[in-house]
Formats: structure tokens, sequence, C-alpha cells
């Protein structure tokens, strides 16, 4: 891909994903981990001739970094909530803020990039796509990495046309794992085991916090209605 046009393209289904996780969808882990390696995937067609120039090499790899940065903190930001038994996914104001940052970083950056150095931009090629891709990517594993630790199902792809919701094996077994550990961590008397050795104050806040964990899986912004 390359040019302004698939650019407004890529920046458009940015919006569209917004506009559905600000409404609230359910956490899909196809859409949050197969969709982005897509993207990924194809990006890195779009930069096939960077290998031959370093500066064209350092400039992908440091605006992915951003990006991957940028992705996992709009995965800590969004509010999980739960309904018919699923996990949902809601965008907040921050992680809207959040992608317009990346988004004006790559696009500012891209234009710093280009005046430095028209040729190894050129040789660069269109990285939105991979950047982005990546961003998206590490934005789902974070999201993904809460839900399972809630106690509702998350789901690998919406069932379309009234068709039951697919579930994932791999992600059910992570989460029974993932929620094990955590009660496991837990003393008889809900206190954590690490938490009687230390001072009053520092077990009294490990305490709340697994008390937070275990009854709100999402850490303070989980809700159990839409």
């Amino acid at each position: 891909m390359s040019g302004t046009f698939d650019s407004l393209l890529i920046v458009a289904a940015v919006g569209y994903v917004m506009a559905r996780r600000v409404i609230g969808e359910p956490a899909q882990g196809k859409r949050m981990l197969l969709l982005p390696v897509v993207l990924v995937a194809m990006g890195l067609s779009d930069v096939s001739k960077a290998g031959h120039d370093p500066a064209a090499v350092g400039y992908l790899i440091a605006s992915a970094a951003v990006s991957v940065v940028l992705g996992a903190m709009r995965g800590a930001s969004t509010r999980l909530s739960a309904k018919d038994g699923i996990v949902y996914v809601h965008y907040r104001g921050l992680t809207i803020l959040l992608w317009a940052v990346n988004l004006a970083v790559k696009f500012g950056a891209n234009a710093a990039f280009e005046h430095l150095d028209r040729t190894a931009a050129t040789a660069a090629g269109n990285s939105l796509l991979l950047t982005l891709g990546a961003g998206m990517l590490f934005e789902g594993l974070v999201t993904l990495s809460r839900a399972l630790r809630t106690d509702h199902q998350v789901i690998w792809s919406k069932g379309k046309d009234g068709q039951p919701h697919r579930t994932s094996p791999f992600l059910d077994g992570m989460q029974s794992r993932m929620t094990h550990d955590m009660t496991h961590d837990m003393t008889h008397d809900g206190w954590p085991r690490d938490s009687r050795s230390e001072g009053t104050l520092s077990a009294l806040t490990n305490a709340l916090r697994s008390a937070r964990n275990h009854d709100s899986p999402n850490d303070s912004w989980y809700d159990h209605g839409h």
C-alpha cells in the first residue's frame, strides 16, 4: 500500500474501530490478535525495500517501538464489562487520546524523516500499516490478558446472523490457568500468601490489590453490566 489515499483508508479503519469500541463490543481474540498480525504482514510488504538502507531500518524499528508502547498503553486504558456472560471492551477518553497521539506522532515523524533523508524515507515506503498493526497487536494482547483474568467468557469471534459465538480452547485454557493462579495466590482468609512477612502497610496494600483483582478482575474499571 502507498500514497495518501491508502493512508486515509487506514485512518478511516481506525476510526471505525474506535466507534465500535466506544459503544462497546465483545472482546474477540480473532479481531485483537489475528487481524493485527495480518496488518503487520501486509505492512512488511510495503517496506520490503527498506532492508537496503540502514537509516530506513532504524526509522522503522523506532516508529514501530513507539506504536507498540502506545498500543500497550491503550490496552491498559480500556474498560471491560460483562454482558450475557461475555467480556466486552470499551474505549475510554484516554484510549482515544492515545490513538490520536499515535497517529500524530506517526504522521509527524514521517514528515520529519522525509525532510531529513528523502532517500531513506523513500526506501522505508509507507510504514503506517506496519506500525499501526504492531500497536494494535499489543493493544489486543494487553486487553485480552486483562479479560482472561475475569470469570466471564472471552470469545474467539462474534457469531453472525444469530449464530453462536465461536470460542477458542486455547483462550479458555489460558483463562482457566490464570484464574486458578489468582485463587492459588490467596490464603484461606483471602490474604496474599507473601503478605504475612511484610510490614502492616505493605501487607494491607497488597491485600487490597489482590482482593480488587479477585473480586473485580479488570482492575478498578470492571463493570458487570454493559
